[in-house]
């Protein structure tokens, strides 16, 4: 994160909140702006056609007293069985700003230490019932977020039927944004290709809608929505399909999903508080990549000693191999591939309960005596897939989950991965919560995939080290337009997917299965900075790592999978992207080309002021499938050369001497 972005000084008078009472009393209006004072968000309470006061919003950047919209005026309200909240609403209270500046640390991620600085605002209003809800506004100096409560006291349980969120976007811009799944036996999961830069307000394919988060590019401004901290008692949202004249609504999720099981409209008792819907906004593209907004939304890490969760990085055998879960033998040569790679994991995909030649425990032990923490696969299901994969019925039961994570600890396994949740109901958002909260009873770490979005809670749970919900490397397998489609997600997923928390994407395999991959070798090393997981999971086989150049074999090898600070360098989604991250006192550098020409660079790094360091430039070589390196001196102030083939990629790592 931009260090930049934080100097600001907290006063009175950077906090503006202006309060207007017109003549008709038909319109109210109050402005909320963020510590330097640059991004303004404006509510008001507008009389329509039907005299109905209905609340609305909209999102500006004011840069020299002149005013740049981001949200246009644009609709706000919710509705429950028993009450409307989207018309005739009165003001009853309104709080004094709240300004909000703290710092926390997290294990994973981008960077190790956050600030959370922004200013807050709550109004609670009355409907024509008297019932209240109240609104609460923050604003950051990278964007705007805001979420509905229900802040009356009751036991009894009361449904939300619909949600009136919209978010206006000034059409003279463009989308990258992805279609939600079509439910089917293995879907959805977020596993469908973003749109490259399609027009503001085009309609998804699929009537499901469009799935978070959504970037933009309009008036100048880089936008990212999406939604956070979601609680068990809430559903996860989506955007309608349709997006008349640029205005993206939300809805809840389809009755179809997860086999049917869950009720789409979320309950609770009062007091009620939902999800923050989140509005990240730069005139760079580092905005969107630097922010930590999504965490500073997101409850605190629940108590307890968390020192046990390590980032680090793990060798995999499915991709290679789908039956190498059944095998004994073929998995054991995997924990000696982590020993070899000095890699601290190694993963036991599915149907590992039908291992011949050994057992799990076995092997457990074997990786145990290696030094090496051993990772295992799970099926989420229950009731809510029909996928076969086993072990499967153990993670949705209650008992018999924490009986698993007990057996697990007294083992020695260090986390495992569940797959297939095929739904934000909140039948299902509370199992996610369910099963990270026995988790870190046990001391597990959790990767989930075919899942949700991260929502922040990683912050929440410091023990959620990945998560899927992305068309990854493993489609090589089966899908035959992922050969030209990958390297197009690959620089567009920087600035949505992966801008929100923890990718498991699976990178860096250089050997072709059923479908080749375009991509050159030294853009598939290049993944493994650019995208950014706690656990980073290496999809080649033993003999494509140990034949590696000495050069790369060393890269690959100390790569880390959480840094201290991340700088965006460069490039647009779906063109290229060049990120910088610090570990400790060493800096890696690494470059996507994803278009087919070749791109010459002279990359300054200006926050590195002072020192030299010793540099290992790995860049593509005469060809796709091959490697070349530079070793040389990096001082402050230098410009690193770089030349990317088309579709090609480059790292680099700085030694501090």
């Amino acid at each position: 994160m931009r260090r930049s972005h934080f100097l600001h000084t907290i006063s009175a008078a950077m906090v503006i909140f202006i309060f207007i009472g017109c003549q008709n009393n038909k319109e109210e209006n109050w402005e909320l702006r963020s510590p330097d004072g640059k991004v303004k968000l404006s509510l008001s309470l507008q009389s329509d056609e039907h005299q109905n006061n209905s609340l609305v919003y909209k999102v500006e950047i004011i840069d020299d007293n002149i005013s740049s919209p981001v949200i246009e005026t644009s609709p706000l309200g919710i509705n429950r069985k028993d009450q409307q909240f989207s018309k005739n609403l009165t003001l009853l209270s309104k709080s004094e700003i709240k300004v909000i500046d703290e710092t926390y640390n997290m294990s994973i991620g981008r960077q190790s230490e956050y600030r959370n600085n922004a200013n807050e605002l709550a109004l609670v209003f009355n409907n024509e019932n008297g019932a209240e809800v109240q609104l609460v506004l923050r604003a950051y100096n990278d964007g705007v977020a805001f979420k509905y409560v229900f802040p009356e006291i009751s036991d009894e349980l009361f449904t939300v039927t619909k949600e009136l969120t919209g978010f206006k976007i000034p059409e003279n811009g463009n989308a990258w944004i992805e279609a939600y799944d079509v439910p089917s036996q293995w879907t959805p999961a977020y596993e469908k290709y973003y749109e490259n830069g399609i027009p503001i307000g085009t309609s998804s394919t699929n009537e499901e809608g469009w799935a978070f988060p959504a970037l933009f590019h309009s008036n100048g401004h880089w936008v990212l929505i999406t939604e956070a901290n979601l609680h068990p008692n809430y559903c996860g949202i989506r955007l309608e399909q349709d997006a008349p004249n640029g205005l993206y609504t939300v809805r809840f999720p389809d009755p179809r999903d997860a086999e049917g099981v869950g009720e789409v409209e979320p309950t609770s008792v009062l007091p009620w508080e939902m999800p923050w819907r989140t509005i990240i906004i730069g005139s760079s593209p580092a905005s969107i990549i630097e922010s930590g907004m999504i965490y500073n939304l997101s409850d605190a890490a629940i108590p307890g000693d968390f020192s046990w969760v390590k980032p680090g990085r793990a060798s995999w055998s499915w991709l290679s191999d789908p039956d190498s879960p059944k095998d004994f033998d073929k998995l054991k040569g995997f924990v000696d591939l982590a020993v070899e790679m000095n890699w601290e994991y190694s993963l036991v995909d599915a149907n590992w309960d039908l291992m011949k030649g050994g057992d799990i425990e076995q092997l457990v032990n074997y990786a145990n005596s290696k030094n090496i923490g051993i990772l295992m696969w799970y099926n989420s299901g229950g009731p809510h897939n029909r996928v076969t994969e086993r072990p499967r019925d153990i993670i949705s039961d209650s008992e018999k989950r924490k009986a698993e994570f007990k057996k697990l600890k007294e083992w020695g396994v260090k986390g495992v991965k569940i797959d297939f949740w095929h739904s934000d109901k909140q039948n299902l958002i509370t199992l996610y919560h369910d099963v990270l909260v026995d988790a870190a009873e046990h001391q597990i770490m959790i990767n989930f995939h075919g899942c949700t979005i991260p929502r922040g809670w990683s912050r929440t749970y410091p023990h959620l080290i990945s998560m899927e919900s992305v068309r990854g490397e493993e489609c090589y397998l089966f899908d035959k337009v992922y050969t030209t489609e990958a390297p197009i997600q690959n620089s567009i997923l920087p600035f949505t997917r992966n801008a929100i928390g923890p990718m498991d994407y699976t990178p860096f395999g250089l050997s072709d299965l059923e479908n080749p991959h375009i991509t050159s070798f030294s853009h598939e090393l290049a993944l493994t900075v650019i995208f950014n997981s706690g656990i980073i999971h290496f999809a080649d086989n033993v003999k494509t790592y140990l034949s590696l150049p000495e050069y790369v074999r060393e890269f690959v090898e100390n790569v880390p999978a959480a840094f201290d600070e991340t700088h965006y360098i460069s490039g647009e989604p779906g063109k290229d992207v060049i990120l910088a991250c610090r570990k400790g006192n060493d800096w890696y550098l690494a470059g996507i080309n994803s278009e087919k020409t070749i791109k010459e660079l002279s990359i300054q790094m200006p926050f590195i002021t002072q020192g030299a360091y010793d540099m290992s430039l790995i860049v593509d070589g005469a060809n796709t499938r091959t490697f070349d390196n530079e070793l040389k001196v990096f001082k402050a102030g230098d410009e690193i050369k770089v030349k990317m083939l088309e579709i090609g990629g480059f790292v680099a790592v700085l030694k501090a001497q």
